[in-house]
């Protein structure tokens, strides 16, 4: 390799797992890949893929630092080590302190941990990889890159809880949006792809996975989104509820004695698509079953399909106009159905679906899938929030190609 080759080690640290992308300044390919998963049990192991191949290797029970220390002994023995210039971190929660990614200081890990409470299920499971890389390349800079930071563009109507203001101004309840890295790149390609006016565009950008939220965007900002102080707001997800009336679920706590940490497991991990269908938080499954006609199948995509829909037209009220609605995620770029059944719910638009176009945009790749009378159009645009983590980090980190 060239000693001139400079490389981008990108982090997505979970509290259980690690993910890794390692990428050429100035290019979305990724030289290698891979998730060190099951951290802290015996089965412990990290997953290297690298030129089509994948190679699978124990870590003996080990965390974080260890995942982290067995991945770069890997790179240093491909000959990459010394080309790692800068590593970039995905950060759940910036809360209102960070409006963009930052280069990580001691001062910015404090300002990240005084986000803890907002995000008690992420933020400190990003926090364990930003510390085992600091102590593994320390002199490299590396850089925080924040979900929330795309929406802090948001005015105050659409951020604001309509609760007593002293918990937003005591507490910091309010709603801030997720997603935010995948929103942007979206966002930017979308201008591209679709020819819009980079001064003068309304988008939907639909992210649909496990975890699915929208967003309203507005000349590349971002104007409303459907998630809220967790990532628990807005649309039906793979176990997550999405929006649920809370006198429902103080009912049910009441009926069943629950307290608030059996409520939030119930509503994070039990609900959304596996809560409905009672079979699969997997859409692939789902629409298997469909298929062979399982009735709860059907429900669940049928009430995910009809909240997504009523959130694109909500989420189009806070455009001055509404040149394309976007799909992007693991589902959006290739549920056929759920894309066909959505475009069918947003009839009123004027939206005609192309199935021949529908049936061969999958698998990453990107076009127009229906349009309107009105110009309006519907596309598919893969996300690629690795590349965008790498792209900000290079750029704090004073790097170019």
């Amino acid at each position: 390799m060239s000693s001139a080759l400079k490389l981008v080690l990108v982090i997505n640290c979970g509290s259980s797992s690690l993910k890794f992308s390692l990428l050429p300044v100035g290019s979305n390919e990724p030289l290698m890949s891979g998730l060190a998963e099951c951290l802290g049990l015996a089965d412990a192991r990290l997953v290297i893929k690298k030129d089509g191949e994948k190679t699978t290797s124990s870590l003996l029970g080990g965390a974080h630092g260890e995942a982290l220390a067995s991945l770069l002994a890997h790179i240093r023995e491909l000959g990459l080590l010394e080309s790692i210039r800068a590593v970039g971190h995905r950060m759940v929660h910036g809360g209102e302190r960070f409006t963009a990614s930052a280069l990580i200081t001691p001062e910015i890990l404090t300002d990240i941990q005084a986000c803890n409470p907002l995000a008690p299920l992420h933020n400190p499971a990003n926090l364990l990889g930003v510390r085992a890389a600091l102590a593994s390349l320390p002199g490299i800079p590396q850089v925080a890159v924040f979900d929330t930071a795309f929406h802090q563009t948001m005015p105050p109507e659409a951020y604001t809880y309509a609760i007593p203001q002293k918990y937003y101004r005591e507490l910091g309840v309010r709603r801030y949006g997720f997603h935010g890295t995948s929103h942007r790149y979206v966002a930017e390609e979308a201008v591209r792809l679709l020819a819009l006016d980079p001064a003068d565009h309304g988008i939907v950008i639909a992210h649909l996975g496990n975890g699915a939220s929208a967003t309203a965007v507005l000349n590349g900002a971002s104007v409303d989104t459907t998630m809220g102080l967790t990532p628990l707001e807005g649309l039906v997800m793979g176990t997550r509820a999405g929006d649920v009336d809370f006198g429902a679920i103080a009912h049910i706590a009441r009926a069943e004695g629950f307290d608030l940490d059996r409520v939030e497991t119930l509503l994070n991990k039990e609900s959304g698509l596996l809560g409905i269908s009672e079979l699969s938080s997997d859409c692939r499954a789902l629409e298997a079953a469909i298929d062979d006609g399982h009735h709860g199948a059907k429900l669940a995509l049928d009430v995910f399909v009809h909240r997504l829909a009523r959130h694109v037209g909500g989420l189009a009220t806070a455009l001055p106009r509404f040149d394309a609605l976007i799909f992007t995620g693991g589902i959006g770029e290739n549920s056929r159905r759920i894309r066909a059944m959505t475009i069918a719910r947003l009839a009123v638009f004027g939206l005609v679906l192309d199935p021949a176009a529908n049936d061969a945009t999958v698998g990453g790749k990107a076009g127009k899938i229906a349009v309107a009378p009105s110009g309006l159009v519907a596309a598919v645009v893969p996300t690629d929030e690795e590349s965008m983590i790498a792209r900000d980090t290079a750029r704090i980190a004073g790097l170019s190609a």
